[in-house]
C-alpha cells in the first residue's frame, strides 16, 4: 500500500516544483516591466485589439464584452479615487487639502498604475480565453447592452468628475512640478529703499 500513495506524492511534487518555478520565473519578468509603463501599456492595447478583433470575428460574446466592460470601469474608478476618501474618511490629517492655502499631499490612488495595468491586462487575457468556448457565448440584442454601458460609463464619470472638481484633486501629473516663486503683488512697483 505504501508504494501506491508513495507514487501519487511522486507524481505531485514534480507538478508542484514546476509551478513554483513558472510563479518565480513570471514574478521576475513582471517586476522587470515596473519602470516600463509605455511598453506595458501597449502591450495590454495589443492583447485588447487581439480581443476586440476576435469577438468582431466571431459575432459573438456580448456578454464577456459587457463584463469585462463594467471590470474595467469598475478598475477606473479606483484608479481615479484617491487612498483616502474626504468624503467616507473622518479628517485625520490624512485628507486632500480643500484650500488653498493646505499644505501640499500628494495624490496617492486607491488602485496604483501598476495594479491597474496588471488587473486590466488580466481581464483581457482571460476575455479572450473565453472567448475559445462556446459555453460563454450567450445569445443577445448587443446594442441594448451597449448602451446600458455607455449609460452607466457617463453617470459614473459625471460623479467622478463632481467628486474631483468638489475636493480639488486632479488623479494626472505631467511631468515633475515646477516652483514658479511667488507672484508679484498687484499695487504696482515697489518702492527703492534708501
Amino acid at each position: 500500500m505504501e508504494g501506491v500513495g508513495g507514487d501519487a506524492a511522486s507524481a505531485v511534487a514534480p507538478l508542484g516544483k514546476w509551478r513554483n518555478d513558472f510563479s518565480k520565473a513570471f514574478q521576475y519578468y513582471l517586476d522587470r516591466s515596473t519602470p516600463h509603463p509605455v511598453q506595458r501599456w501597449l502591450g495590454t492595447l495589443v492583447v485588447a485589439a487581439i480581443y476586440v478583433l476576435r469577438v468582431y470575428y466571431v459575432e459573438g460574446f456580448y456578454i464577456v464584452s459587457y463584463g469585462l466592460g463594467i471590470y474595467v470601469l469598475n478598475l477606473l474608478i479606483g484608479f481615479l479615487s484617491p487612498k483616502v476618501d474626504p468624503e467616507l474618511e473622518g479628517l485625520d490629517g490624512a485628507s486632500l487639502p480643500t484650500k488653498g492655502s493646505d499644505e501640499f499631499k500628494p495624490f496617492i490612488r486607491r488602485l496604483p498604475e501598476f495594479k491597474f495595468w496588471y488587473s486590466i491586462t488580466k481581464a483581457f487575457c482571460i476575455a479572450l480565453g473565453m472567448t475559445f468556448f462556446s459555453m460563454f457565448d450567450v445569445p443577445v440584442f448587443w446594442p441594448i447592452l451597449l448602451c446600458y454601458w455607455i449609460v452607466l460609463f457617463v453617470l459614473t464619470m459625471k460623479r467622478q468628475i463632481l467628486h474631483m472638481i468638489k475636493y480639488k484633486y486632479v488623479p494626472f501629473t505631467i511631468g515633475k512640478q515646477k516652483y514658479t516663486g511667488k507672484k508679484p503683488s498687484p499695487s504696482g512697483s515697489a518702492m527703492p529703499r534708501d
